[in-house]
């Protein structure tokens, strides 16, 4: 992907919530609940139009971070980035539940220079040297973005499930990795640590290829950051939620997005 690609999709992904967007962006594992002989299992990353297929382009793998189960961090292996998808393995050498998350901060603007209009997205330390001087009509939006899935070999772990503190960020009730077919789950989002409430929540099953219409499941948080899923058939799920104020953080920012994609397995009863 070329810079230009990257950044029109940043930018398009910082303004209109995933879920009604053409592009989405996902991680998605081959399996998220392996038993303990076998320690091996890859994940793709993908930008798509259709959920789960890779028809756009690569996700960058820059950002990854992946947390084992004692909570130390992982290198993946084999990494590749190819035309429409990243991939990579993971060596579950330790019992218990991963979480595999891509993570991305910084800012994003648009400005004016000599009638033009210009964007760019980067670092608080490049914003100063980058921007022209002679900018018009600077807008700077502090973005965070969030995009994970988990992996669980043996029996569920909640070590690597702690939040970070950052940004907006799924707090498990029910176990990401003990979800199955007709029941419901619960979860909590946070954001920068706090209960985020009365946030649209969007879950979409994997397949939308293959039907006519996305079988979008609607949730919304509580004072308490928490929402319920009943998972209605086996299968992987996408599920997204932003937010947009102006409790920035970072200087000369005045919005601020934050936005979370999480990937899910639901077994079969």
């Amino acid at each position: 992907m070329t810079f230009t690609r990257t950044l029109a999709f940043a930018i398009v992904a910082a303004v209109v919530p995933l879920s009604v967007q053409a592009h989405r962006a996902w991680l998605l594992p081959a399996a998220t609940v392996l038993s303990s002989e076998n320690p091996w299992v890859t994940v793709d990353a993908a930008v798509s139009n259709d959920i789960f297929h890779m028809d756009w382009a690569p996700l960058r793998l820059d950002s990854l971070v992946v947390t084992a189960p004692d909570g130390t961090t992982v290198t993946p292996q084999n990494t590749h980035t190819g035309k429409y998808r990243s991939s990579f393995d993971l060596e579950l050498t330790q019992k218990g539940t991963y979480r595999v998350a891509i993570v991305n901060a910084g800012l994003m603007a648009s400005y004016e220079q000599n009638g033009e209009r210009k964007r760019w997205r980067g670092t608080p330390e490049r914003f100063a040297q980058e921007i022209p001087k002679n900018a018009d009509n600077v807008q700077v939006t502090q973005s965070a973005g969030r995009i994970e899935t988990f992996i669980t070999s043996g029996s569920p772990t909640e070590n690597a499930l702690k939040p970070t503190g950052n940004g907006l960020e799924l707090v498990p009730v029910t176990h990401p990795n003990d979800l199955f077919a007709g029941e419901a789950a619960t979860f909590k989002l946070f954001l920068d640590g706090k209960p985020a409430a009365d946030l649209d929540v969007v879950v979409i099953p994997g397949g939308m290829r293959y039907r006519s219409a996305q079988g979008d499941i609607n949730a919304k948080t509580g004072a308490d950051g928490e929402f319920v899923v009943t998972w209605p058939t086996a299968g992987m799920y996408w599920l997204e939620a932003s937010i947009s104020d102006d409790k920035t953080s970072v200087p000369p920012a005045t919005r601020r997005r934050a936005s979370y994609v999480g990937t899910f397995e639901v077994l079969p009863q």
